[in-house]
């Protein structure tokens, strides 16, 4: 077989087994998508955007490992984010149901993005696994604008990732 025909597979497989979206880049309008929260209400980020400081992260899956220490990272310094008037939301696939159970186990004091539909993972371009698990990244928007991103999101450092971005954002 020739390289080209090799390489043409191994460019295939590798979509297949992960989405092909470009990441947003800081700078870009920020997706305004609408999709279910944990109690199955439809919430528009764009509506969240007009609130202040977004920060939207996308993890995997619902209750796995590395997903509750992101978002219990997220959690512990809820009080800091809030008080930088930070809103959180957590965007995975996951359906209302999962989504629900993972804020209550854990006392998640934000809300959680059912985005079973992909709608909000693709809008954001953030690469996706087979059976639709997001990569773990995150985004922070002011005035509806990409103002920082995370292509490689901590688990059990998520926040302080985050609160540092606000320190360089505010210094700027």
């Amino acid at each position: 077989m020739s390289k080209s025909i090799l390489f043409i597979m191994a460019a295939a497989i590798t979509k297949s087994l992960f989405g092909s979206g470009e990441p947003l880049e800081v700078g870009a309008p920020a997706p305004d998508v609408t999709a279910l929260n944990q109690d199955g209400e439809s919430i528009s980020l764009g509506d969240l955007y007009q609130k202040g400081l977004v920060l939207v992260y996308f993890y995997p899956k619902a209750d796995t490992p590395g997903c509750t220490k992101q978002a219990c990272s997220l959690r512990d310094a809820f009080a800091d984010l809030s008080d930088r008037g930070v809103i959180v939301v957590g965007v995975s696939s996951d359906k209302p149901a999962a989504q629900k159970k993972f804020r209550e186990k854990y006392h998640l004091p934000f809300t959680l993005m059912a985005d079973s539909d992909l709608k909000i993972i693709d809008a954001f371009g953030v690469p996706t696994r087979v059976g639709g698990f997001a990569a773990r990244q995150a985004f922070l928007i002011q005035d509806s604008k990409i103002v920082w991103r995370d292509l490689k999101a901590s688990t059990a450092e998520q926040a302080v990732d985050v609160l540092a971005a606000l320190d360089a954002i505010e210094n700027g």
